[in-house]
Protein backbone atom coordinates (compact mmCIF):
# COMPACT_ATOMS: atom_id res chain seq x y z
CA UNK A 1 0.00 0.00 0.00
CA UNK A 2 2.69 2.47 1.02
CA UNK A 3 4.72 1.89 -2.15
CA UNK A 4 1.80 3.08 -4.24
CA UNK A 5 0.63 5.83 -1.90
CA UNK A 6 3.99 7.60 -1.51
CA UNK A 7 4.50 8.62 -5.17
CA UNK A 8 0.84 9.66 -5.34
CA UNK A 9 1.35 11.96 -2.35
CA UNK A 10 4.45 13.44 -3.95
CA UNK A 11 2.50 14.12 -7.13
CA UNK A 12 -0.24 15.83 -5.11
CA UNK A 13 2.35 18.13 -3.53
CA UNK A 14 3.74 19.04 -6.94
CA UNK A 15 0.26 19.67 -8.38
CA UNK A 16 -0.81 21.79 -5.41
CA UNK A 17 2.23 24.06 -5.59
CA UNK A 18 1.94 24.24 -9.38
CA UNK A 19 -1.68 25.37 -9.01
CA UNK A 20 -0.57 28.24 -6.78
CA UNK A 21 -1.70 26.78 -3.46
CA UNK A 22 0.40 28.18 -0.57
CA UNK A 23 2.77 25.69 1.07
CA UNK A 24 1.01 25.73 4.45
CA UNK A 25 -2.41 25.28 2.86
CA UNK A 26 -1.18 22.45 0.62
CA UNK A 27 0.04 20.50 3.66
CA UNK A 28 -3.07 21.42 5.67
CA UNK A 29 -5.28 19.94 2.96
CA UNK A 30 -3.51 16.61 3.45
CA UNK A 31 -3.96 16.85 7.21
CA UNK A 32 -7.64 17.81 7.12
CA UNK A 33 -9.09 16.14 4.03
CA UNK A 34 -6.76 13.12 3.78
CA UNK A 35 -8.30 11.85 0.53
CA UNK A 36 -6.12 11.77 -2.56
CA UNK A 37 -8.62 12.32 -5.38
CA UNK A 38 -10.49 15.02 -3.48
CA UNK A 39 -7.22 16.77 -2.66
CA UNK A 40 -6.15 16.93 -6.29
CA UNK A 41 -9.49 18.45 -7.23
CA UNK A 42 -9.49 20.87 -4.29
CA UNK A 43 -5.97 22.08 -5.12
CA UNK A 44 -6.88 22.67 -8.76
CA UNK A 45 -10.10 24.49 -7.85
CA UNK A 46 -8.25 26.70 -5.37
CA UNK A 47 -5.68 27.45 -8.06
CA UNK A 48 -8.35 28.72 -10.48
CA UNK A 49 -10.07 30.79 -7.79
CA UNK A 50 -13.22 28.68 -7.38
CA UNK A 51 -15.60 29.62 -4.59
CA UNK A 52 -15.61 27.79 -1.28
CA UNK A 53 -19.05 26.38 -2.03
CA UNK A 54 -17.90 24.85 -5.31
CA UNK A 55 -14.82 23.34 -3.66
CA UNK A 56 -16.80 21.82 -0.78
CA UNK A 57 -19.57 20.41 -2.98
CA UNK A 58 -17.16 18.95 -5.53
CA UNK A 59 -15.00 17.20 -2.94
CA UNK A 60 -18.15 15.97 -1.21
CA UNK A 61 -19.38 14.32 -4.40
CA UNK A 62 -16.00 12.73 -5.08
CA UNK A 63 -15.87 11.29 -1.56
CA UNK A 64 -19.38 9.82 -1.64
CA UNK A 65 -17.78 6.44 -2.32
CA UNK A 66 -16.67 6.45 1.32
CA UNK A 67 -20.31 5.98 2.30
CA UNK A 68 -20.23 2.68 0.40
CA UNK A 69 -17.01 1.70 2.16
CA UNK A 70 -18.52 2.53 5.55
CA UNK A 71 -21.62 0.46 4.87
CA UNK A 72 -19.44 -2.49 3.90
CA UNK A 73 -17.32 -2.21 7.06
CA UNK A 74 -20.24 -1.60 9.43
CA UNK A 75 -20.97 -5.28 10.20
CA UNK A 76 -17.41 -5.67 11.49
CA UNK A 77 -17.07 -2.41 13.41
CA UNK A 78 -20.56 -1.27 14.43
CA UNK A 79 -20.10 -2.39 18.04
CA UNK A 80 -17.23 0.03 18.61
CA UNK A 81 -17.70 3.13 20.80
CA UNK A 82 -18.53 6.29 18.90
CA UNK A 83 -15.10 7.81 19.47
CA UNK A 84 -13.47 4.83 17.76
CA UNK A 85 -15.84 5.04 14.80
CA UNK A 86 -15.10 8.75 14.39
CA UNK A 87 -11.35 8.08 14.42
CA UNK A 88 -11.56 5.23 11.92
CA UNK A 89 -13.85 7.23 9.64
CA UNK A 90 -11.15 9.92 9.43
CA UNK A 91 -8.55 7.28 8.51
CA UNK A 92 -10.80 5.62 5.90
CA UNK A 93 -9.18 5.66 2.47
CA UNK A 94 -9.37 3.45 -0.61
CA UNK A 95 -6.23 1.56 0.39
CA UNK A 96 -7.14 1.21 4.07
CA UNK A 97 -10.58 -0.08 3.15
CA UNK A 98 -9.22 -2.65 0.69
CA UNK A 99 -6.70 -3.97 3.22
CA UNK A 100 -9.19 -4.07 6.11
CA UNK A 101 -12.12 -5.67 4.29
CA UNK A 102 -9.87 -8.37 2.80
CA UNK A 103 -8.49 -9.15 6.26
CA UNK A 104 -11.93 -9.30 7.85
CA UNK A 105 -13.37 -11.53 5.14
CA UNK A 106 -10.43 -13.95 5.27
CA UNK A 107 -10.64 -14.26 9.05
CA UNK A 108 -14.11 -15.23 10.25
CA UNK A 109 -13.26 -14.49 13.87
CA UNK A 110 -10.95 -11.51 14.22
CA UNK A 111 -10.20 -10.19 17.68
CA UNK A 112 -9.58 -6.46 18.05
CA UNK A 113 -10.69 -5.68 14.51
CA UNK A 114 -10.35 -1.96 15.10
CA UNK A 115 -6.63 -2.24 15.86
CA UNK A 116 -5.96 -3.76 12.45
CA UNK A 117 -7.83 -0.92 10.75
CA UNK A 118 -6.07 1.65 12.95
CA UNK A 119 -2.65 0.26 12.04
CA UNK A 120 -3.39 0.31 8.32
CA UNK A 121 -4.95 3.77 8.50
CA UNK A 122 -2.21 5.37 10.59
CA UNK A 123 0.51 3.88 8.41
CA UNK A 124 -1.10 5.35 5.32
CA UNK A 125 -1.73 8.67 7.07
CA UNK A 126 1.93 9.05 8.09
CA UNK A 127 3.09 8.05 4.60
CA UNK A 128 0.69 10.55 3.01
CA UNK A 129 1.81 13.47 5.17
CA UNK A 130 5.48 12.73 4.52
CA UNK A 131 5.01 12.27 0.78
CA UNK A 132 2.99 15.49 0.57
CA UNK A 133 5.86 17.37 2.23
CA UNK A 134 8.35 15.80 -0.19
CA UNK A 135 6.17 16.81 -3.12
CA UNK A 136 5.83 20.37 -1.85
CA UNK A 137 9.52 20.99 -1.20
CA UNK A 138 11.29 18.63 -3.60
CA UNK A 139 8.68 17.61 -6.15
CA UNK A 140 9.51 20.42 -8.54
CA UNK A 141 12.84 18.65 -9.16
CA UNK A 142 11.06 15.60 -10.59
CA UNK A 143 11.34 15.66 -14.42
CA UNK A 144 7.97 16.35 -16.05
CA UNK A 145 8.42 13.36 -18.38
CA UNK A 146 8.71 11.00 -15.39
CA UNK A 147 5.11 9.97 -14.72
CA UNK A 148 4.54 8.36 -11.31
CA UNK A 149 0.76 8.31 -11.13
CA UNK A 150 0.60 4.78 -12.59
CA UNK A 151 1.84 3.42 -9.25
CA UNK A 152 -1.52 4.16 -7.61
CA UNK A 153 -3.36 2.08 -10.21
CA UNK A 154 -0.93 -0.78 -9.65
CA UNK A 155 -1.56 -0.56 -5.91
CA UNK A 156 -5.33 -0.80 -6.34
CA UNK A 157 -4.97 -3.76 -8.70
CA UNK A 158 -2.77 -5.57 -6.18
CA UNK A 159 -5.31 -4.91 -3.43
CA UNK A 160 -8.44 -5.83 -5.38
CA UNK A 161 -7.38 -8.93 -7.32
CA UNK A 162 -6.86 -11.22 -4.28
CA UNK A 163 -10.43 -10.45 -3.17
CA UNK A 164 -12.03 -11.56 -6.45
CA UNK A 165 -13.01 -15.04 -5.32
CA UNK A 166 -16.50 -15.52 -6.78
CA UNK A 167 -18.21 -14.94 -10.11
CA UNK A 168 -20.16 -12.07 -8.57
CA UNK A 169 -16.89 -10.43 -7.46
CA UNK A 170 -15.43 -10.74 -10.95
CA UNK A 171 -18.54 -9.35 -12.63
CA UNK A 172 -18.73 -6.43 -10.18
CA UNK A 173 -15.08 -5.53 -10.78
CA UNK A 174 -15.40 -5.88 -14.56
CA UNK A 175 -18.58 -3.80 -14.81
CA UNK A 176 -17.23 -1.16 -12.44
CA UNK A 177 -14.00 -0.89 -14.42
CA UNK A 178 -15.76 -0.61 -17.78
CA UNK A 179 -18.18 2.05 -16.51
CA UNK A 180 -15.34 3.99 -14.85
CA UNK A 181 -13.45 4.15 -18.16
CA UNK A 182 -16.55 4.96 -20.20
CA UNK A 183 -17.74 7.66 -17.80
CA UNK A 184 -14.30 9.19 -17.25
CA UNK A 185 -15.31 12.45 -18.90
CA UNK A 186 -18.24 13.19 -16.59
CA UNK A 187 -17.84 16.39 -14.53
CA UNK A 188 -16.97 16.38 -10.83
CA UNK A 189 -15.67 12.79 -11.08
CA UNK A 190 -19.25 11.52 -11.13
CA UNK A 191 -18.02 8.60 -13.20
CA UNK A 192 -16.48 7.11 -10.05
CA UNK A 193 -19.82 7.13 -8.24
CA UNK A 194 -21.64 5.76 -11.28
CA UNK A 195 -19.06 2.99 -11.68
CA UNK A 196 -19.37 2.03 -8.01
CA UNK A 197 -23.15 1.74 -8.14
CA UNK A 198 -23.09 -0.17 -11.43
CA UNK A 199 -20.49 -2.59 -10.10
CA UNK A 200 -22.49 -3.19 -6.93
CA UNK A 201 -25.71 -3.71 -8.89
CA UNK A 202 -24.03 -6.17 -11.27
CA UNK A 203 -22.49 -8.12 -8.41
CA UNK A 204 -25.80 -8.36 -6.55
CA UNK A 205 -27.60 -9.44 -9.72
CA UNK A 206 -25.15 -12.27 -10.38
CA UNK A 207 -25.13 -13.43 -6.75
CA UNK A 208 -28.94 -13.67 -6.74
CA UNK A 209 -28.98 -15.59 -10.01
CA UNK A 210 -26.82 -18.29 -8.43
CA UNK A 211 -29.18 -18.81 -5.48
Amino acid sequence: MLIGAFPFGVIYGVVAIGAGVPIVLAQAISLIIFAGSAQFIAAQLIGVGASGTVIVMTTFIVNLRHALYSASLAPYLNELPRCWRWLLSYLLTDEAYAAAIAHYRDNAVVANKHWYFLGAGLGLWACWQASTAVGIFLGTEVPSELSLDFTLSLTFIALVVPGLKTRADLVAALVGGIVAVGAYGLPYKLGLILAAFCGIAAGLFVSRLRR
